[in-house]
Parts: structure tokens; sequence; C-alpha cells
């Protein structure tokens, strides 16, 4: 699930050349080049990434190497721009260390990069938190720590930051819970997978408008909120595998109508598939694996013009239209579809038709069962 992010080298480097081509027609010398010697905002980064090296224990691959002297918009990974305030000024707007096997940790100094729009450090050994001065990047657009070894909590001061619409923290040692906030920033992709995250989807879940939100491997607790139908107009992708959700399915997920990735696998969701994911027409990868689904696949689903791939194996359904069998790559194993190879042993089937089903409230949550009415005495 992991996006592709581009780099902004070539967006400086035409930026650079287009200022050279404007000096050389109007006659005008072209300007000193600026460094931390002359432009006080490289003089601020220069401090920032010289802490930021000396933060850094090891560095397999010396991508650090060359980071000495005032040019600091030639230090590898470091990328200059034009300030947004002044197109004359030179300023420090992006830093890619991706896949650098880079261990150390990151000094309060970084905060001095103030006018960064994107930091790229993923793929490293950086342990510890983030820093507490990461607020004053305001106008950070891109957040992508995934892959490292930070610890604590969640990284509160990403609420703080007002820009950021890309937010990646996967594959760390976060833990505890995951503040409801997240849900109503304006992010675009959101990627919490693969931490000791142990929390409840807010009811705000839904107010995110984000197009891509995965959550898998992590410890979830409650239900999937009824909310969600609410990203129908943004989500591209939800993943929720592995999470230890524990609810049916609510109605409102047919109601994601720009979905094309939906993977509720390997969690304890039961009850029926809703007839509403007939509505999910641009829906290619469905997966609800390793659950305690049950009944008749809907037929809606399996006619969906864009659907793939449909995985539904390790369930209890007991009937799937043949319309199903069409789909380039299903798996219907480890059902209790009569006729179908690799299906579980009838005495499974059984025993799970004879527990009594799961009650779902309308947020689609496990509830009690509705009370009979008490019965009037006969005299």
């Amino acid at each position: 699930m992991t996006r592709k992010k581009p780099s902004p080298a070539p967006v400086v480097l035409a930026l650079l050349l287009l200022s050279s081509a404007v000096a050389a027609v109007s006659g005008q010398s072209p300007a000193p080049k600026q460094t931390a010697a002359n432009n006080p905002r490289l003089q601020k980064a220069y401090v920032a990434l010289q802490a930021l090296k000396r933060a850094i224990t090891d560095d397999p691959k010396n991508l650090t190497k060359n980071w000495c002297g005032a040019d600091v918009c030639a230090y590898f990974g470091v990328f200059c721009a034009p300030s947004l305030d002044d197109p004359h000024v030179l300023t420090v707007a992006g830093l890619d260390l991706n896949h650098g096997d880079l261990a150390g940790t990151f000094p309060e100094e970084l905060g001095l990069l103030t006018d960064l729009a994107l930091l790229h450090l993923n793929s490293n050994r950086f342990a510890g938190g983030l820093p507490e001065s990461l607020p004053k990047l305001h106008l950070l657009h891109e957040l992508d720590v995934s892959n490292n070894r930070l610890s604590g909590g969640f990284p509160q001061h990403i609420l703080c930051l007002p820009n950021v619409k890309y937010v990646d923290i996967r594959f760390n040692n976060l833990c505890g819970p995951v503040p409801a906030a997240i849900f109503d920033k304006n992010l675009d992709a959101l990627f919490l997978n693969d931490n000791h995250f142990d929390f409840e989807l807010p009811e705000n879940f839904g107010n995110s408008p984000a197009s891509v939100v995965v959550l898998a491997n992590l410890r979830l607790r409650g239900c999937i909120p009824q909310s969600v139908g609410k990203m129908a107009g943004t989500l591209n992708e939800l993943v929720v595998l592995n999470s230890g959700v524990r609810s049916c399915i609510p109605q409102e997920v047919g109601w994601l109508r720009e979905l094309t990735v939906l993977d509720l696998s390997f969690n304890q969701i039961q009850g029926m598939l809703p007839e509403s994911m007939a509505g999910m027409h641009k829906l290619e990868q469905l997966d609800v694996a390793h659950n305690d689904l049950w009944g008749h696949i809907p037929e809606g689903i399996c006619a969906l013009p864009s659907l793939k791939n449909f995985t539904y194996s390790y369930n209890f359904f007991c009937s799937e239209p043949q319309r199903c069998l069409d789909i380039r790559r299903i798996d219907d194993r480890q059902n209790c579809i009569a006729g179908r190879p690799d299906q579980r042993p009838g005495d499974q089937c059984l025993a799970f038709l004879h527990r009594p089903p799961p009650h779902c409230d309308e947020h689609g949550c496990f509830g009690p069962p509705p009370q009979k009415p008490p019965q009037k005495p006969h005299y």
C-alpha cells in the first residue's frame, strides 16, 4: 500500500535553471551563490543538519559524508528551493534520507528547518521519539518516519502540524492510544500499521478526508464505526487486517463508492456481508478471509464491475452465486459451500450453525439481543 513519493529534486533543478535563464535574458550578472555564510535561513539549516549529523551514531552508507561546510544545498539528501515568502531567498525545502540504515536519534534542532515541506527518513534505525520542536515545521506537507525504531506513545506533535497531508509512522514500536483528533486532520494518507497501538476506533473516524487509511496489525477494540459512510467521496483504500476488530460490517461500508481496496481479513468479524456493498462500483480488491462471516454471498458483490480479487476463505459461508466464480481471482476455501473443493468438515459447519447468531446494533457493534416483550399472564 506504499505510495511512491515524488522527489523534489527535479522541481528544484527546474526552478534554479529558470532563475539563471531569467538573469541571462535580463543581462544581469548572476547573484552570488547562497550558502549558510550569506543566507540566514541556510545558516539555521546548517545548525539543524549539523545537529542531526552529530546525533547519527552509525552511517554505514556514508550518506552524510559530504555534510561539511556552508553549502548546505549541496549536502546529500538535502533539497533547496526558493522560499514561499521571498522567491529570491533559497531555503531547505526537503530532507530525504530514505533507506539509509542510519542509526541515531532526532535532535531538537530539527525545528530550525521551518521551511521544510518534505521529511522522508524511512527505513533507518532512528530510536526514541520525534522532537518536541516538530510543530515549528509549519510548512511540512509529508512526514515519513516509517520502518524505524521509534518508541513511546503516539507523536502528539503531529496534531500541531497545520499543513501536513501525508503521515507515515508504520513499522515502529509506538504504543498506547491513538488520539481521535488525528481523524479530524485534513490528511490525504494515514499509515499507522505495525505498531503497538491499542485503541478503539472513535465515532469521528469518518471525519477523515484521507484517501488511504492503513490500520493493519494493531490492537483495535470495538467496532467499525457507522461514520465510515461519511468517507464515501474520498476514501480509496481501507486496510484493517489483523487488528482485533470484533463487530459486524455496518451497512455504511457499502456507501464507499470511491473505494478500490478493502481488507478486513484476520479479525473477529461476524454476521453477513451487507447487501449495500453491491454499490461499491470501483472496488477492485475485497478480502474478508479468516473471520466468522456466514450466510450467502450477495450476488451484487460478485457483479461489481471492477472487482478482480475476492477472498472470503476461512469463514462459514454456505452458498455463493455462480457469478462469483467468474471473478479473475477468488478464494472460497474452508467455508461450508456444498459442491466446492476444500471446504470445512461438516461437523464444524453444523456446530457453527447451532451457535446463537450475533446481534449487531444499529452501529454495527455487538450488543445484547433485543428483549422480548413480557407475556401477559393467562388466567
